[in-house]
Formats: C-alpha cells, sequence, structure tokens
C-alpha cells in the first residue's frame, strides 16, 4: 500500500481481537497439517450492474481442493468489503448458498463459515456456489465511490485460508491490510451498460470477461473513464484508466513511471507474469495514495516522486506473486516493496538504520494486530525500518549475492506464500555469514 495509514477507526463490530484466537483454534482441526489449504481455488462470476454502476448482483461459483492431509469439513468465506460498515449496513451480502450449510456471520460480518455437504478427504475438490449483492459505499476509498465512479477493492468473497496454525480468520484492523489468499483463477463476466467502462484484473476473454490466472484477488472500477494503452519495451501492456479530473500530464508520468518499473522489477525479480497491468487514476482518495492488486492498481494522480506508482507496481511481486499472511507478516510485503523502490531509483540509504535505543516490545516482524494497538507509528517500523533492513543486509552480504537471494527467493515461493522464517534460511543459504546476530540487532524476532 501505498501509505501507512489506510484509516484511524475501526469499527467495533469487529471481533474482539482477543476472542480472534480462541476462533482460530477451535476451527484448526478441520483439516489438519498440510500445505495451506483450500488449495488451486478457481472462481467463475457474473454479475451485472445497476445504471450507474455502483451496485453489481449475480452469481460466484467456487471450486477447491484439499490439499491439507486430513479431511476438511468445512471452510470460510471472507467478505472484507464488509470491514468497514460491519453487520449494520454490509455492502456485500451473500445468499441461496449451494454445496454446504451456512453457518453464522462474524468477525464484524466479514467471515462466513460454509460445512460441506461431506468432509472433503484429502487430494478431493468440492465447489459451492451462491448469489451475491455488492453496493460501493458512497466514500472514496478502495471500495467506494467518488462521483460518477465507483472502485470495488477487496469487495467479491474469497476463500478464507487453512494452514498449520488453523483457520484464518483475522480482523481488518483499521490500518495497512490483513489480507490473506492463495493464488486462484479467476473468470468474471462483469454486464453492464455500455456507458460506462470497467477496467478489472486480467485480460479480457470475450464481451466483458476477465480472465486471471494465478492471483489472489479480483478487483475492478466502473465510470466514464477515459483510457489509453502502451506497451513496455519488455512486453508487458500497460493500460491507464483516469478519471475526468486527472490531468493529461498526471497521466503521462504515471505513464513513464509504470513502463520504467514494470520492467525494472521483472529483470531483478522474475518476469511479470500476467501480461497487462491496469493503472485506475482517481483524483482523490479519502485516506490512501495507492493500493495493489494482481494487476491492478488504483493511484492517486497527480502522484508525488517515485511513488505511490512504483511502490504499488512493486507490490505485484511482493504480495501478488510473493504471497505472504499480510495480518501476521505486513513486513513481509510492504518492508520489500520499499526496498525495490528504492532499488529502482538507485537509492542505498546509507545510513537509515538507527541502532542504538530500541523500545522494547517493537519489532520489524510485529504483526497487524500489535501495531493497531501500538499506534500510527507503525509504519516507521513496517515500511522504513523494514527496508532498512533489507538495505543493511545488502550491505553486509554484498550487492550480487542480494540480487541473487531475491531473485531466488521470489522465484521459490513464485504463486506460493513466504513466510519470516523462510526468508532467513534463503538470506542465510545466500551468504557464509552466519545471520544470527544480524537478525537480533535487527530486532527480527
Amino acid at each position: 500500500m501505498g501509505v501507512a495509514v489506510r484509516r484511524t477507526a475501526v469499527l467495533s463490530l469487529i471481533l474482539p481481537l482477543f476472542i480472534l484466537p480462541l476462533l482460530i483454534a477451535t476451527s484448526s482441526v478441520a483439516a489438519g497439517k498440510g500445505m495451506p489449504t483450500p488449495g488451486s481455488p478457481a472462481y467463475d462470476v457474473q454479475l451485472t450492474a445497476n445504471e450507474s454502476g455502483s451496485t453489481w448482483t449475480g452469481r460466484e461459483w467456487i471450486s477447491f481442493t484439499n490439499t491439507s492431509t486430513s479431511p476438511m469439513p468445512e471452510i470460510y468465506l471472507r467478505l472484507w468489503g464488509n470491514s468497514w460498515d460491519g453487520c449494520t449496513n454490509s455492502p456485500v451480502r451473500v445468499s441461496r448458498i449451494e454445496g454446504g450449510v451456512v453457518g453464522p456471520l462474524a468477525v464484524g460480518c466479514t467471515a462466513l463459515k460454509v460445512v460441506l455437504g461431506k468432509a472433503l478427504e484429502p487430494g478431493e475438490r468440492a465447489s459451492i456456489a451462491f448469489d451475491v449483492a455488492i453496493t460501493a459505499p458512497n466514500r472514496g476509498e478502495q471500495f467506494g465511490r467518488s462521483g460518477a465512479y465507483s472502485f470495488f477493492g477487496n469487495a467479491l468473497p474469497v476463500l478464507a485460508v487453512h494452514d498449520q496454525v488453523g483457520w484464518h480468520l483475522e480482523p481488518d484492523v483499521g490500518i495497512g491490510e490483513s489480507y490473506y489468499t492463495l493464488s486462484a483463477d479467476f473468470t468474471v463476466r462483469l454486464d453492464h451498460p455500455a456507458s460506462l467502462v470497467v477496467p478489472a484484473t486480467g485480460v479480457m476473454a470475450g464481451s466483458n470477461v476477465s480472465v486471471a490466472k494465478q492471483v489472489r484477488d479480483f478487483a475492478w472500477a466502473v465510470g466514464p473513464f477515459r483510457q489509453a494503452l502502451v506497451t513496455s519495451p519488455g512486453g508487458v501492456k500497460v493500460r491507464l484508466w483516469w478519471t475526468s479530473a486527472v490531468a493529461s500530464a498526471a497521466v503521462a508520468d504515471a505513464r513513464a513511471k509504470a513502463i520504467a518499473a514494470i520492467d525494472d522489477f521483472g529483470r531483478r525479480f522474475g518476469s511479470y507474469p500476467y501480461g497487462e497491468v491496469d493503472l485506475v487514476l482517481n483524483d482523490k482518495w479519502a485516506s490512501f495514495s495507492g493500493m495493489e492488486y494482481p494487476g491492478f492498481v488504483l493511484l492517486i494522480a497527480p502522484a508525488f516522486g517515485e511513488g505511490p506508482v512504483v511502490h504499488e507496481l512493486a507490490h505485484q511481486w511482493w504480495y501478488g506473486i510473493v504471497g505472504n499472511n499480510e495480518y501476521a507478516d505486513p513486513w513481509l510485503d510492504e518492508s520489500f516493496a520499499v526496498y525495490a523502490t528504492d532499488l529502482h531509483a538507485g537509492d542505498s540509504r546509507p545510513g537509515c538504520w538507527p541502532g542504538g535505543a530500541w523500545t522494547p516490545g517493537l519489532a520489524i516482524t510485529n504483526s497487524m494486530g500489535y501495531w493497531k494497538s501500538y499506534g500510527s507509528a507503525w509504519g516507521s517500523y513496517v515500511y522504513t525500518l523494514g527496508a532498512c533492513m533489507l538495505h543493511d543486509l545488502e550491505r553486509l552480504i554484498g550487492s550480487i549475492p542480494m540480487a541473487h537471494l531475491l531473485k531466488t527467493y521470489a522465484g521459490e515461493h513464485w504463486y506460493g506464500v513466504s513466510t519470516p522464517a523462510a526468508f532467513k534460511s534463503a538470506a542465510q543459504a545466500a551468504t557464509s555469514i552466519i545471520l544470527t546476530s544480524f537478525w537480533a540487532d535487527h530486532h527480527m524476532n
């Protein structure tokens, strides 16, 4: 994300953090140990817009495989769009579910349990289907409205993840992101009035149909956007969409930065795999300058400096391609996105690590639950100091080994999920220097 604080108010209907571990622990027997599950998810969605494009209704089908080693009796849907309003005025609603029995909504109406018709054995595949109604709230956010334009980030219901810890039903704490999803295939039909333009994740495959392979989420926008297409020297299609208030100079600036960044990051971390990236420019947002989705980015215009365009495109690798649990390990995508932006700008940030005294309990590796209780300065740790740690690691092991580390590490977790332990292991494998004291000195718990 382009700025540290997305919003300051936390909804009173969010499940209290002290209850959440009990809920997760209770559900942890559902699938047992093994790979994160449900695996190989495929989403088939058909939605129709109202006249303004602010409301979409239709049906969603999700198929998935039990990739764990134990039977899986239930799954959970995450209705992240309800994070803002909780259960009082939920803008995302599902009904008429087939394939399972619905339990009560939980976690501020962002988690919905579905007990399957029969427990899904390891390796077996199943599916569910449900009607969905999504209305963009009247606010300038990633899921909201701005004049004649509506934005649907984190609006489409997706599967929750079960891993060795259990079901991940963490709340949105009101700052940063708390998402955790597995790579999936999406086929989404967005039927809309001819007067509206609908940029979306993926590439067009027939009239109003977007197809996206191996992405963690699906986002779209709608309105009378202007648009342009350019292809980078590396062969990536960069589509720009902008509102009527965005100046042509801001569009040209974003286009130039995007072309340079998408090819640079492809050389550094592995070629961009989605073929196309969509940049949607708006003249104002309530609380952020940029928000990333796989192959789809919301941006403030005009942008400032190298960010947020470059930062959000760095997230195509660090969160999009190389996934992580953003609630448990926010630094694994934000620190890497800041560091990648620095690399692109040629800024090694000498001396940026503060050293010296350190507040007890603070660590780059703390979760969003901790950072919510700590306050707004969390961004200094997750964004800035996390990037400084990576710069220090480069200075310690050398620029060539660091470049090799990042490309190898990305390749090993391509479309997968990384953890702090996995990165530490990859870093240690890249050098003969024992890194134990480095991690301790940089508060990498």
